[in-house]
C-alpha cells in the first residue's frame, strides 16, 4: 500500500481496552498503580524559533539489513527516490476564491449540491467559530493562522458523472501512477476511497460490496445525497460543531471524507482505506470521515496522507466520528505522512484534527492505531467514550519527531458504562531540535463501576536538543475503578551505540534495531504491509538522527 495515513485533533483524548494480559515492556522500574514522570532535555532557548521540518534523506539499502525480508523490499520501494510524495504538478481545477465568510459557506453547499438541513449545519458550524478562539493550551508554538488567507475549495475537474476511473482526468491518473498509487489497480481485498484536495476523485469496490453484504462505503458528499437519512442521523452526534475551534471550522466548510455504514450482523468482506492528497498551495484540506458499525459488525479502515513541499505551512482540519453499537467493533489505523516542510524549518502541515468514537451498545469495541511521522504541527487525541456496558477502547500510538516537528497528541478514555475497560500505549520518539507531548485523559465517571485502565506512555530522545513531556490527567469517580499509568523516558546515546558498534553495526542501523524494538508492541497492531511501511518511513524519517 503506497498511501500514507493521518487522523485527528484534541478536544477530546482517547483511551484502550485493558486486559488480564497487559504487557509492561521490559525495564520498567515502577510497578504501582499510579506513576507519573514529565521529563525535559536540556533547556535551548531558541530551539523552536523555526517551526517544523524533516526533509527525509536517503538510507542506503545496506543500512536496512536488519529488517524482514517483507520490510526490507518496502524500504527499498520507498528509497527509489527522494522525498518520493513531496512534488506537486498543476492540475486543471476548479478554485474558489480565500476567505471565510458566510457567503464562501454558502458557496461550498450550492457546488456540492446538497440538501437544505446541511446548509443549516454548516451555518451553525461557522456561526459557531466566530464566537470562538483558536486554543492556546498546548505545547505547540506557532504563529496565528490567517483563516482569510485560505481557500476552502479546490477540486480537478472532471466530468459531471465519475463512474470509473476511465473518466478521470488523464493527468490525475498519471500523478497518482507517479505516486505508486495507481487509480486503475483494483485490489479485490480492498475498497478504496482517494481524496484529492476537496474532492473524492475515484471508488473502487463500492458497489460490490453494497451489492454483496449491504456495507455503503462512498465519499460524504455522495452519502449525503444518496442516504441523507442515515448520514443526518449520525452526522455530528459524536463530534457536534460546537466542540471545539476546528471542529467548528470543520462544520462549516468540509469537503470530501469517507462514509461507511456497517449493517447488522455483518463482517465487512473488504479493508476499507482512504488515501488523502494535498495538491494545491495554499489551499487547506477539511474533509469529515463517519463510520457507523451496527449490532454485531465489524469493519476495519485505514486512511493515508501525503502532500507536495511548499514553502508555506497548510492547513488540514479534519473530523473523524466513529459510532459504534452492540457487540460492534471498529478498528481505525492511521499512517499520518503530511509534508513536515524544509530542515530550515519552512513550510509544512498543520495537522489539527478532532478524532472520536462512541462506543454506544453493550460489549463495542474501537481500536485506534496511528503512526505519526509527518506534518509540521501535529495536534490530535483519538478518543473513546465508553457509554455501553462491557465496553472496550483501545489507543496505540508512535509518534516520531525530528529538526523543528511539534506533535501535541495523546487520547481521552471516558468510562461511562460498567465494566467498561480501556488501553492506552503510546510511544514516542524526538530527535534534532524537534519536541513530542503526550496529553492524555482517563474519566471514569461515577455510575460507571468495575472500570479498568492500563495506560503506558514511553519517550524516546535522540540527540540532546529533543524534548518530550507526558501529561497525564487521570479523575476517578468510583471506588470500584482499577486504574495504572506507567511512564518512561529513554535515550539513544554514545553508550548504546557503541554497544552496536563493538558488533560490527552501525549507526543507522543501530539506531532502527533500538527504533523497531521500542515501539514494536505498537507496530504489530498494523496488517503487515501497512507495518512494513511505517517501519520504512520511521526508519527514513529518523536518517542522520543520530552520527
Amino acid at each position: 500500500m503506497a498511501s500514507l495515513i493521518t487522523n485527528g485533533v484534541f478536544s477530546s483524548f482517547s483511551s484502550q481496552p485493558f486486559s488480564e494480559n497487559t504487557k509492561i515492556s521490559k525495564g520498567s522500574s515502577s510497578k504501582s498503580a499510579f506513576c507519573y514522570k514529565t521529563t525535559k532535555s536540556k533547556p535551548h532557548n531558541h530551539r523552536f524559533l523555526k517551526l517544523r521540518a524533516i526533509q527525509s534523506d536517503t538510507l542506503t539499502e545496506g543500512n536496512s539489513s536488519h529488517l524482514s525480508s517483507t520490510d526490507d523490499d518496502t524500504l527499498k520501494k520507498i528509497l527509489k527516490r527522494d522525498n518520493k510524495w513531496g512534488f506537486s504538478k498543476d492540475i486543471d481545477s476548479f478554485t474558489i476564491r480565500k476567505g471565510l465568510t458566510e457567503e464562501i459557506v454558502r458557496l461550498i453547499w450550492s457546488i456540492n449540491n446538497e440538501p437544505d438541513w446541511m446548509l443549516e449545519f454548516r451555518l451553525k458550524g461557522y456561526h459557531q467559530s466566530r464566537k470562538m478562539s483558536p486554543p492556546k493550551w498546548s505545547d505547540n508554538v506557532f504563529p496565528e493562522i490567517d483563516l482569510q488567507n485560505i481557500c476552502y475549495y479546490s477540486a480537478p475537474k472532471v466530468k459531471p458523472t465519475l463512474n470509473s476511473v476511465d473518466e478521470a482526468n488523464p493527468e490525475l491518473v498519471k500523478y497518482y501512477e507517479e505516486l505508486g498509487i495507481p487509480l486503475s489497480k483494483k485490489d479485490p481485498l480492498v475498497a478504496k476511497d482517494t481524496v484529492f484536495d476537496s474532492a473524492s476523485i475515484a471508488t473502487t469496490n463500492s458497489k460490490i460490496l453494497e451489492e454483496q453484504s449491504g456495507v455503503i462505503f462512498c465519499s460524504m458528499s455522495e452519502a449525503i445525497k444518496r442516504y441523507p437519512d442515515l448520514v443526518r442521523k449520525y452526522l455530528g452526534k459524536v463530534v457536534s460543531y460546537a466542540d471545539n475551534y476546528y471542529a467548528a471550522l470543520n462544520a462549516a466548510v468540509f469537503t470530501a471524507g469517507s462514509f461507511v455504514y456497517i449493517p447488522k450482523d455483518t463482517k465487512c468482506p473488504m479493508k476499507i482505506l482512504t488515501d488523502f492528497r494535498i495538491n494545491a498551495k495554499e489551499t487547506g484540506q477539511f474533509e469529515r470521515t463517519l463510520i457507523v458499525a451496527d449490532d454485531r459488525s465489524f469493519v476495519e479502515y485505514f486512511e493515508g496522507c501525503t502532500s507536495p513541499s511548499y514553502d508555506k505551512n497548510q492547513l488540514h482540519a479534519a473530523v473523524v466520528e466513529l459510532h459504534c453499537n452492540e457487540e460492534a467493533e471498529i478498528k481505525y489505523s492511521t499512517i499520518q505522512n503530511w509534508d513536515t516542510g524544509d530542515e530550515n524549518g519552512k513550510g509544512g502541515i498543520y495537522n489539527f484534527v478532532t478524532k472520536r468514537g462512541l462506543c454506544a451498545g453493550r460489549k463495542s469495541k474501537i481500536s485506534w492505531t496511528q503512526v505519526e511521522t509527518g506534518s509540521a504541527i501535529t495536534w490530535k487525541y483519538p478518543s473513546v467514550v465508553l457509554k455501553g456496558d462491557d465496553s472496550v477502547g483501545e489507543f496505540y500510538s508512535v509518534a516520531s519527531t525530528n529538526n523543528f516537528q511539534q506533535a501535541d497528541t495523546g487520547t481521552k478514555m471516558i468510562h461511562k458504562g460498567n465494566n467498561t475497560k480501556s488501553v492506552i500505549n503510546s510511544k514516542s520518539i524526538s530527535a534534532g531540535k524537534s519536541r513530542t507531548t503526550y496529553r492524555g485523559l482517563v474519566q471514569v465517571q461515577s455510575r460507571a463501576d468495575n472500570a479498568r485502565n492500563s495506560s503506558q506512555c514511553d519517550s524516546m530522545l535522540i540527540g540532546d536538543m529533543s524534548a518530550a513531556n507526558t501529561y497525564p490527567d487521570i479523575q476517578v469517580k468510583g471506588s470500584s475503578a482499577r486504574i495504572e499509568h506507567e511512564a518512561s523516558t529513554s535515550k539513544i546515546g554514545e553508550e548504546e551505540l557503541f554497544y552496536f558498534q563493538q558488533r560490527g553495526i552501525d549507526n543507522e542501523r543501530a539506531r532502527d534495531a533500538i527504533v523497531f524494538g521500542y515501539c514494536g508492541d505498537v507496530l504489530e497492531n498494523l496488517p503487515d504491509e501497512i507495518g512494513a511501511e511505517a517501519k520504512a518511513l520511521l526508519s527514513l524519517r529518523l536518517t542522520k538522527a543520530v552520527g
